[in-house]
């Protein structure tokens, strides 16, 4: 079996003398409610705004839309006002969003506090924008329940559909214009109401997504899935787990109701890697003063969701000496992540594949990788390269077919560049049965 320590500890340990890190994404603005797409090469947060880290009370003057190359480095695209929208005046109460991309049009969905949806139309990610309908989208007596905290979700057939709702949801495809429902909302069915309240109750911010087959609904870092957009939906859980996803110092102060509640975002997938980004409050120490996290989403064989880490590092940036999952890639080509004893781990396809972690930092202290492998199969070749799959060769490793199943290898590394951070690559070939659990980067 692998000697690689699984757990969070070392991961913690790394993060918590960090001068620099990429949770939050946009350090002590307010950026929160936050909903990640990605459009061409950049991904695009569209969030709420709260106005200051003094607030007493949500107060939430705007929207904004900022824009990252590596979901590490943002810049502010625009900023949203009230009396643009058919709300036509300033307004305390721009509450949460979310956006769409179809047939080279972008929409940008807004709750009217939590009351009303209203919808816009931009040329691009960040505008300009304009309100078609000069009315909400969805208005308040539509539903038994509030008609805010949206959700548009496409599926694969091309169809599109709005959620929205709080304690129960709703469902309605939305017409290929983007601006006009196609049926009537109907009720999402959901095996068990659980969340940050406890029995009986769920929340607002509902969410959808799908992934390798199924759908999830989820409300916050709770979800359930179904094989139908339409449901029924059957209840599995939260992606944070009290006692584990936590690193020190980011599981309090919280809300009411604990760390659990206020996890308000989506999921989102890029370059084959899966993501949940989320409201945090642990930084400010004032629920109405938010900040946005990101955390990597790791699924099981049988679909469920693995807790989570919460912590300073986030995503799309390492740090060195110190160790480096082979899961937690920024991107991927003929790879397949799956679960194994303790964790997860990546395998290549027959073919062969390659691993990218950008933004690695401190690497100038590294003189030798070792490789933790859970499985060897038949073997296979491991070579580690700058910049990309045909960058500077640092090393390359011949992993042999053993009668053990898994092994440390440690290979001494030499770096031709010597700069602040570092793109590595990690290129793989041979049997697929060989699964890579994770490297580490040492003096």
């Amino acid at each position: 079996m692998s000697s690689h320590v699984t757990g969070l500890g070392l991961v913690f340990a790394l993060a918590a003398g960090l001068a620099q890190a990429a949770n939050p994404i946009v350090p002590k603005r307010g950026l929160n409610d936050p909903h990640i797409h990605i459009f061409g090469d950049r991904a695009y947060v569209f969030a709420s705004h709260d106005r200051s880290p003094t607030n007493k009370a949500f107060v939430m003057d705007n929207w904004w839309v900022w824009s990252s190359p590596d979901l590490v480095h943002w810049t502010n695209e625009c900023v949203i006002q009230p009396e643009q929208t058919f709300i036509g005046k300033s307004f305390t109460g721009c509450w949460a969003v979310d956006a769409a991309c179809r047939n080279g049009k972008y929409y940008f969905y807004y709750s009217q506090r939590n009351e009303q949806t209203g919808v816009m139309v931009g040329d691009s990610p960040a505008g300009p924008w304009r309100d078609p309908l000069g009315k909400p989208l969805l208005s308040s007596d539509l539903t038994p329940t509030h008609e805010y905290d949206i959700c548009v979700f496409q599926d694969a057939d091309g169809n599109p559909y709005i959620i929205f709702g709080v304690w129960d949801y709703y469902i309605a495809r939305l017409n290929k214009d983007m601006i006009s429902l196609a049926e009537t909302p109907r009720l999402l069915e959901l095996d068990r109401k659980f969340g940050p309240y406890g029995e009986g109750k769920t929340d607002d911010k509902p969410n959808l997504h799908k992934a390798n087959g199924h759908y999830y609904l989820t409300w916050g870092c709770f979800y359930a899935m179904a094989d139908n957009v339409y449901g029924p939906y059957v209840f599995k859980g939260s992606v944070m787990d009290t006692n584990t996803s936590f690193a020190p110092g980011y599981a309090s102060p919280t809300w009411p109701n604990g760390p659990l509640q206020g996890r308000h975002g989506n999921y989102f997938t890029w370059h084959g890697q899966w993501y949940f980004t989320y409201c945090d409050m642990s930084q400010s120490g004032n629920r109405y003063f938010r900040d946005a996290f990101i955390s990597y989403i790791h699924y099981k064989a049988n679909g469920e969701i693995a807790p989570i880490r919460v912590d300073g590092t986030g995503v799309g940036e390492y740090r060195a000496p110190g160790n480096i999952e082979a899961e937690d890639f920024f991107a991927a080509t003929n790879i397949t992540p799956q679960e194994i004893p303790g964790g997860f781990g990546v395998s290549a396809t027959k073919a062969g594949g390659n691993l990218i972690f950008p933004n690695v930092y401190g690497l100038t202290q590294c003189l030798q990788l070792t490789l933790e492998l859970s499985s060897v199969g038949a073997g296979g070749q491991i070579e580690i390269r700058e910049q990309g799959p045909d960058g500077p060769l640092l090393a390359e490793c011949h992993v042999e077919k053993g009668e053990k199943s898994a092994g440390r290898t440690t290979v001494a590394i030499r770096f031709t560049h010597r700069t602040s951070s570092e793109t590595l690559c990690l290129k793989i070939s041979g049997s697929p049965a060989m699964v890579l659990d994770a490297f580490n980067l040492q003096p």
